[in-house]
């Protein structure tokens, strides 16, 4: 298994690689986006790229299954091992010429994520890990922090809007915010990053897609950290997001019951 993860992964880095460079193509050329039925943005170069990803995953694995952002499911739904793909996380960011975006190629094996790649093409970073292969940041090792409370770390969010009151989560994303040493909102994907990379000690997401968590999981967790949903477990279909250096996270979780 650890052999397989390791070619998977080998794959999954040069993917994503190479799909990243098909978005900086486009980034800050004034590239216009569409809106979706669910009024998220996509442009050209999302399409693009996630195109890149498939064919790429079909010449190599053409009995794998795939969900997409933007093309949806291929393949058997009983499929032994599922790519989840999203070309281009924080299109907005990317359509304001902002680097805070990501390539982002998870996999999933018999419904459990077991490998991630988050590839920051804007800002030259890449991050990857498989179960039980550790994490890496490029081509080093790399750890969470080992800040012990909030107050004396930086807690990073995909936003502070008004999801948080739609979740029913104003209040506790009141005290967290209140708790922590600093806040800032670097968020979609690059939360995640900064957390495994030992840059942050957690990242919020009060609304997000599977697609947008598949990869930050088994990297999180590979770098000694916890993904979980609000309630503290450890999945990626709950549709909300948290990743911690594991040290903060028991304090995050009485934060958010008010406890």
């Amino acid at each position: 298994m650890q052999d397989t993860l390791r070619e998977l992964l080998d794959f999954a880095h040069r993917a994503a690689w190479e799909a990243g460079k098909i978005t900086l193509r486009y980034f800050q050329t004034g590239i216009a986006a569409e809106l979706k039925s669910d009024e998220s943005p996509v442009t050209i170069a999302d399409r693009e790229a996630e195109a890149f990803l498939r064919s790429a995953i079909t010449t190599h694995y053409p009995q794998h299954a795939i969900l997409g952002e933007e093309e949806g499911a291929t393949g058997h739904s009983d499929a032994e091992w599922r790519w989840i793909l999203d070309p281009i996380d924080g299109t907005r960011a990317f359509v304001r010429g902002m680097p805070l975006y990501g390539v982002m190629v998870g996999l999933e094996h018999r419904g459990e994520p077991v490998l991630g790649v988050i590839n920051m093409p804007a800002l030259n970073e890449i991050t990857y890990a498989a179960r039980g292969l550790g994490c890496w940041w490029n081509g080093r090792p790399c750890r969470v922090s080992q800040v012990p409370r909030l107050h004396d770390g930086l807690l990073v969010a995909t936003t502070a809007d008004d999801r948080y009151a739609r979740t029913g989560r104003k209040e506790s994303f009141e005290r967290l915010v209140n708790a922590a040493g600093m806040f800032r909102t670097w968020g979609d994907c690059y939360g995640y990053v900064l957390v495994a990379t030992g840059r942050a000690e957690a990242t919020l997401d009060p609304i997000v897609s599977v697609w947008d968590v598949a990869a930050a999981y088994p990297i999180v967790r590979e770098a000694g950290g916890t993904f979980t949903d609000w309630q503290g477990n450890a999945t990626i279909h709950n549709k909300e997001g948290i990743g911690t250096n594991a040290l903060v996270f028991d304090e995050i979780m009485q934060l958010i019951k008010g406890s």
